[in-house]
């Protein structure tokens, strides 16, 4: 029997978002852990707000939001309130019933700003590290580290000379025609008037040179769980800096080593790389800075074949979680989002070899 195109709306409906999303969603592993950590962090949202006036954001359910949105890869986060006005399994995650207001972006992104100031990104992302080491997942003792270019938010037009101004005015002041080509364009004589905290660097001889920051990741080498993170100004010593910053941080002074590809066989890191305890199976230069001490054990070739692995976070970081062309702009901003796509990272992981690790299909 043919159905009725029926296209009355009811008056009622007795069915909840909950009952919607199917059981085995993968959403729903992410959002337990994820909610786990949220209560965790309760304490610190109840500094941050007043006791008084009227309700803001809960901080909860934005950051929520902005876990979907680095899932999701939404583009935006005025895009990303109009996922969340009819979009079932978004309403489901955040914790929104189906008759609630979206908040405003403004609002939103407002409400975000706060928990820049008070470095949630960082306490989140340590918290499920934390679940993650609970877990049994993470090496405590072997490591990769590895940095990559972010895009800068800004064009080529905005990098113009720090002192000189304008001779004319523009023809068109919204988007005017800039002719840069002969000539010679430095950091420290040119700054962007967009983004001043992004430098012009480029990732190897022969490639173009883009306004950048530099981010960073400690990778373990057991699951390829990310273990810490850096953003800094892509300089041409960035990496080995953030490298050394994230391997201080280390807890405990029980020695570990780092794999790392050859941009990090220096002399000064390898010295310094062992002043923390670390051992540095860098990837070898035609004159190398490590010697056949190092490379003489097994666990060498072990962090050389392990530290490819973190070609994998950037990928996804930069094709699912936003990172290939920021959307942010100032050092801060950036590092924060940097920081929160890399805890969406691990919570993916997590989640897929918890399922691994039950027998299930990942």
């Amino acid at each position: 029997m043919r159905g009725r195109d029926s296209q009355q709306s009811a008056m009622f409906s007795y069915l909840s978002a909950e009952e919607r999303v199917p059981s085995s969603h993968p959403l729903r592993a992410v959002r337990q852990v994820a909610d786990k950590v949220l209560a965790e962090l309760s304490k610190l949202f109840a500094r941050m707000y007043s006791q008084i006036g009227r309700p803001s954001v809960p901080p909860e359910k934005l950051l929520r939001a902005l876990l979907l949105q680095v899932l999701y890869t939404v583009r935006s986060e005025r895009m990303l309130m109009e996922q969340l006005n009819y979009n079932l399994l978004f309403r489901w995650f955040v914790g929104l019933n189906l008759d609630e207001e979206v908040w405003d972006v403004t609002v939103f992104t407002k409400n975000r700003d706060r928990l820049l100031e008070a470095e949630v990104a960082k306490e989140f992302f340590g918290l499920v590290v934390a679940e993650a080491q609970a877990l049994n997942l993470m090496s405590d003792e072997h490591f990769t580290v590895d940095g990559t270019l972010l895009e800068a938010c800004a064009s080529l037009k905005s990098f113009q000379n720090r002192d000189g101004e304008p001779s004319t005015p523009p023809e068109d002041p919204g988007n005017p025609t800039v002719d840069f080509h002969g000539e010679t364009r430095r950091n420290d004589t040119h700054v962007s008037r967009t983004d001043p905290d992004a430098l012009l660097a480029r990732k190897g001889a022969g490639k173009e040179a883009k306004l950048s920051y530099s981010g960073h990741v400690l990778m373990e080498n057991r699951n390829g769980l990310i273990a810490d993170v850096e953003v800094l100004h892509a300089t041409g010593t960035a990496e080995r800096d953030a490298a050394l910053l994230m391997l201080e941080a280390l807890p405990g002074d029980h020695p570990v080593t780092v794999g790392a590809d050859k941009g990090y066989d220096t002399k000064d890191f390898v010295e310094e790389a062992r002043n923390v305890h670390a051992t540095p199976h860098v990837a070898q230069k035609k004159h190398s800075a490590i010697d056949g001490r190092t490379t003489r054990h097994a666990g060498y070739g072990v962090s050389q074949q392990k530290r490819k692995r973190v070609e994998e976070i950037f990928g996804w970081m930069k094709t699912i979680g936003g990172m290939r062309k920021l959307r942010h702009r100032g050092l801060q901003l950036v590092g924060w989002m940097f920081t929160f796509a890399a805890a969406a990272y691990n919570l993916v992981r997590i989640r897929n070899l918890s399922t691994a690790l039950a027998g299930g299909k990942v």
